[in-house]
């Protein structure tokens, strides 16, 4: 198994980039030192590659969804919550509550706030589109700065609050 880390610059800073053979291990703003492997040709350096490059597509406003593997570890609940944060469509957004009850417990805003909290994977498990029920922008592990950037980039002529 290699693990394999490079950098990407966007409009919101450095992102690190991590990968395994399987997939997209994480990806963290600002630069972060990991081991790294430079040998052969590996499945992670091929997904590093590609997950740069799809981000710079989506940086510059040419791709709406991502086709690189991931790879992500959580508790159970952790990932049936990101699992649900792929399904939310680029230029929509959706409340804490309403994703909540998507997982099927309305009661588990809290919990859902957490797992987004814990996302190894922003901008590619779309965390950053989860809002207030008010429609506020709230809570956001990479800084609301970048969560405002983050959503006014994919902002569509009309942003959708599902579950409002």
């Amino acid at each position: 198994m290699h693990n394999i880390v490079d950098y990407i610059e966007t409009p919101i800073g450095v992102l690190t980039i991590s990968a395994s053979d399987k997939g997209i291990t994480s990806i963290n703003f600002g630069r972060h030192e990991f081991s790294h492997y430079s040998g052969i040709k590996s499945e992670a350096k091929n997904h590093v590659e590609i997950c740069t490059k799809q981000l710079s597509e989506y940086f510059s406003g040419e791709r709406k969804m991502f086709s690189v593997p991931i790879d992500f570890n959580g508790t159970a609940f952790q990932e049936k919550v990101w699992s649900k944060l792929l399904e939310i469509p680029y230029g929509e957004t959706i409340s804490y509550k309403a994703l909540a009850s998507n997982i099927g417990n309305e009661k588990a805003c809290r919990a859902v706030g957490m797992a987004n909290n814990k996302n190894p994977l922003p901008i590619l498990i779309p965390c950053h589109r989860v809002i207030g029920t008010s429609g506020k922008i709230i809570g956001y592990a990479g800084e609301f700065w970048r969560k405002e950037w983050l959503l006014e980039n994919e902002k569509s002529p009309t942003i959708t609050i599902a579950g409002l």
